[in-house]
């Protein structure tokens, strides 16, 4: 099993690595990995996410009662703690303001899901979600009609949410979802968005659920 401390500097090093692609600015953002079945590790209130050591690090439970942590937990608990509780199988969340997503989220513009294969596959369907106030028990309401499905999703005028089975595959689907939405802005400019063909797009849903699978029945 994993020690806390090494999951704490997991979170360290993702939070450093937000800050450095530019994908957060001042106290932006926040991380959170899955300890256990009742516990959580998650970043703290009003701290720079690049700049945090292991002891700034902050322990909850399932409901959100701190257990351990010279600090407060993230002002947004309530939204890491309603993925973990309906999605077991994940074991990370990431929420940052990247600019290019974050665009979209502003704009109220939906993110394609049938453009890139590659998004596709690793992350799928990206939803926008509605308005809900950063901080309230709205923000993981908002989530609701989505969270069964999704592993990122556009918070709008607000930011991104990626969540994975792992605090990688979290923080790589943040990066993708940027990329992704950096290109289909430079397309847009261009001209018209070609679409996957129907079929293969399809296929490729077929695959990512097919991946799931094995991951979720895994030993």
């Amino acid at each position: 099993m994993t020690s806390p401390f090494t999951i704490k500097k997991q979170i360290t090093v993702i939070g450093r690595k937000l800050a450095d692609r530019g994908l957060i600015a001042g106290t932006d953002g926040n991380i959170s990995i899955r300890l256990d079945d009742d516990r959580i590790l998650i970043t703290p209130a009003g701290l720079a996410k690049g700049e945090l050591s292991t002891e700034d690090i902050v322990t909850v439970d399932i409901n959100g009662k701190k257990l351990q942590g010279s600090r407060e937990p993230s002002s947004e608990m309530l939204m890491h703690l309603f993925v973990y509780k309906n999605r077991p199988e994940i074991k990370a969340c990431v929420h940052a303001h990247p600019p290019q997503a974050t665009a979209f989220a502003v704009a109220g513009v939906d993110l394609a899901d049938d453009i890139l294969p590659e998004v596709v596959l690793f992350v799928g369907k990206i939803p926008l979600t509605d308005y809900a106030p950063p901080g309230t028990d709205e923000l993981p309401k908002s989530l609701e009609p989505y969270i069964e499905n999704s592993n990122a999703f556009l918070l709008r005028n607000h930011g991104l949410l990626t969540i994975g089975r792992s605090p990688e595959e979290a923080y790589n689907r943040h990066e993708t979802v940027e990329h992704y939405a950096k290109i289909v802005h430079l397309a847009r400019g261009l001209g018209s968005l070609n679409r996957i063909p129907a079929e293969d797009f399809e296929r490729l849903e077929r695959i990512r659920c097919n991946l799931d699978k094995t991951w979720n029945n895994r030993d």
